[in-house]
This record gives C-alpha cells, structure tokens and sequence, in this order.
C-alpha cells in the first residue's frame, strides 16, 4: 500500500487479536481486582462520552455534563449523610485520597500554596497498617513525606484501632509534629475491613485533625439499608472518596471525592485563574466553570455512565446488587480462612496441598507455604482458567484473596474455582 496503511482486513484482525490477547475482566472467573463486569446502562454511557469528546472544564464546553456532575456528586453526598458540601470526579480513587489530603492542608496552612513547603512544619498523616498505598504516595508527591505517615495499629480483623491512634497523635504532638490529617478506610484492600468511623472520629474531633474516609471500595453499601453499618459516622467525616468503577460496575473509571465543606475549598486550593478558561465577564453563572477545583485541565466526563445506570435501576436496583454481592460471599468453603467469615466480599484463604495437610508443626512449613500461591497463580494465567490475586500480609506468608462481587458470578463458578484450585496445587 502507497500510505502504509494496513488493509481493512488486517486491521480488522488486529482488532480482534486486541481482544483475543486481552484479559476478560468481565468474566465471572476474574476475582482478581476489585473491579469487573460490565452494566450495559454505564457502557452505553461510556460511548456517548468518548463521541460527544468533551472536556469537564467549562459550563460553554460542557453545559449539559456540569450540570450532571453536579446532580450526581449531590445524590452521593445525600447517602453519607450531608444535605450540602462539594466534589469532583478524580481519575481514580488514588487522585481522589491525595485531593483530600492536599485540601486539608491548605485548611491548615492556605500559604502553602503560594508559599511552598519552606515555611511550613513537619506534618503528619495517621492511616492504619492495612490502608491503600496511595496515601504514602500521596505524602510523598505532596512534599509531606513518607517518613511522616505514621501508621495506626489494626485489630485481627484489619480495623484501625482508635486507641492507638489517640495515642500516636498525642506522642506526635510531644515531639513536635503537627498532625492534620487521619486517613480512615472503608472496604480495605486486602481484607476488605471497614474503620470504626465514629470512634475515630471522636479523635480527629478531640485533636482537630480532618477525616478522610477512603471508601473508595466499600462505599457503595451506603446504598443498602441492611448493609450501611458497615460505614456508620461516615457523615462525620470532611471528605469521602468512593469507586462507583468498583461494586457499582460503572467501568474504569469512575472515582468521586465528596466533600463535607461548603467554603469552596476545593477551587480555592486549585485554582490558578486561567484568563483564556475562566473569564470573569462570561454571560453565566461563573460558578458553573468547575475546572479550577481540578488540578488537571483536561478532565474526562466520567458522570455519564454512573448517571445513566442510576437512572435505570435507581437508587433501589442498587441496593439489591449489593445485596446478591453480599449473598454470594457466602457460597465459597475456603480451604483455610485468614480470619473467619469475611466482613465484605474480599474472601482470603490459604490452600494446603495434599502434601503438607496435618503438617503445620514442620520448621519449614510457613516457607512452603508461601511458595504454594505464586505457583498456582502461574498456572492458572498460563492456562487462562480464571484469575485470583495473592499477597503476603504483616506477618502472614502468601494467600489468596478471592475477590466475590461479579454480577454473573455463580454457584457453578465457585464449584469451579474450589475444584482449579484443588487441581493446580494438589502435586505441590
């Protein structure tokens, strides 16, 4: 070809080898992440975005989807709990927990955003051993310091202990730190443990410290009536992040921070006054240009398909998918459970082959155990049966964490899961 451009049929069988090589996260088998399927209401949301090619900046770019973010973050906040506040839909809910750390020490020290770090003392963050990574990463893209997250002691079931955390806040204090900041999580990732939001609150209230709830994998049980204890004093908290990407089944991504503040917080920590975005003699309401909350310019529409799939199922309809996520934890007779019966969907287990079963007292036996997951995970991806995660955990060697929340997920399915794991680790 004269262009070098490939044929229609090459291309077409380039395509379809994308899709061949390409892991099927929608299978009911793939319980490796916490997130899969796929809700026909949100995917068709999500082409209409990609066409209409838009940018979530400027009401004149945007009209139709600033409003629908705002209507959206709106109905979100009403289930944690405030009938006003702010928010923004972040790419992922990584973005989401740095928005809120960075805004909590502007709250503290608004200078920091003209003045930089020179002037400001040493901050501390306070998160459980079990939180997600992003708030150590968080510290260190903001300038605050891995050193100066200080880790909070968790229960045997991976909940922050309140304690020990009034405790590390007041030992900081002596020392001459400053604490502004406490990270709670809600569905955590591993283990998928939920903080005791009210007791700590009482201590981020008792030392003036802003609480952030990381729901970014659990907050969608606020939906259920049955379930939301699980989040109970989430309303007491400043700021929430929360996946509908997740146990919604939105699709990648849709992540929201949700915010308790109504001093326009977000857009006084981010913005920058563009003159060519944000005109000041515009012929509308100025308050509707949302892109000076962002620290992004360009920002993706990702309010269409958690907006569509509300719409189809309302509020009710999700409520009876977290229920059937909740149920179907139930059908899975792990091998050797970490810690009993899961609290959420995360099941964690170890499998013992055949060979080391009535074996535990071995001096080499947590050494062979925690080589036993790693090879079946191997065997499983090379001969593409499903796919399940594994990872070591403080003290506890290698286990497989079983993740149980796809809308076509069977009792077949986990009769087939026990049986392949059975069958790939019974000559270890």
């Amino acid at each position: 070809n004269p262009s070098g451009s490939a044929p229609q049929h090459r291309l077409l069988q380039r395509v379809q080898d994308v899709a061949k090589y390409s892991i099927k996260t929608s299978h009911p088998r793939f319980m490796n992440q916490q997130f899969g399927g796929v809700d026909y209401h949100a995917l068709a949301g999500r082409f209409l975005t990609e066409a209409l090619n838009t940018n979530l900046y400027t009401y004149e770019v945007a009209p139709v989807f600033v409003l629908m973010e705002a209507e959206v973050l709106r109905g979100l906040r009403q289930l944690v709990g405030w009938t006003e506040g702010d928010g923004l839909f972040c790419p992922g809910g990584s973005a989401s927990n740095m928005y809120a750390m960075n805004i909590a020490r502007y709250q503290h020290f608004p200078e920091v955003k003209s003045q930089g770090l020179c002037g400001l003392p040493r901050l501390n963050i306070f998160t459980s051993s079990d939180s997600h990574y992003s708030v150590k990463k968080g510290a260190a893209f903001l300038g605050i310091g891995t050193d100066n997250v200080i880790i909070v002691e968790v229960d045997e079931g991976g909940r922050m202990i309140p304690d020990d955390l009034d405790e590390k806040i007041t030992l900081a204090k002596s020392q001459g730190a400053v604490p502004f900041f406490v990270s709670c999580t809600s569905g955590t990732t591993v283990r998928g443990a939920f903080d005791p939001l009210d007791l700590i609150a009482d201590v981020c209230e008792k030392h003036k410290l802003w609480m952030h709830v990381d729901a970014a994998w659990g907050g969608s049980v606020l939906f259920s009536k049955q379930h939301s204890h699980l989040l109970k004093g989430v309303y007491r908290a400043n700021s929430v992040s929360w996946n509908p990407h997740k146990m919604l089944v939105a699709g990648l991504q849709c992540s929201a921070l949700l915010l308790q503040d109504t001093t326009d917080l977000l857009r006084k920590c981010h913005s920058a006054n563009a003159t060519y975005l944000f005109q000041q003699d515009k012929f509308y309401d100025l308050n509707l240009d949302v892109g000076d909350k962002s620290v992004q310019c360009s920002r993706k529409v990702d309010c269409l398909k958690l907006w569509l799939m509300w719409k189809a199922v309302g509020s009710i309809g999700f409520a009876e998918q977290i229920q059937c996520f909740l149920l179907k934890k139930c059908l899975v007779p792990v091998f050797v459970c970490l810690h009993g019966q899961p609290e959420f969907v995360n099941v964690c287990f170890w499998f013992i082959p055949p060979s080391m079963r009535g074996k535990e007292g071995m001096a080499d036996y947590q050494d062979r155990l925690a080589k036993v997951a790693p090879v079946i995970k191997e065997r499983m991806m090379k001969q593409g049966t499903m796919m399940v995660g594994y990872q070591p955990l403080g003290n506890k060697v290698n286990f497989f964490r079983m993740v149980v929340f796809s809308p076509l997920l069977t009792q077949k399915d986990m009769d087939f899961f026990l049986d392949e794991i059975e069958r790939l680790g019974k000559d270890l």
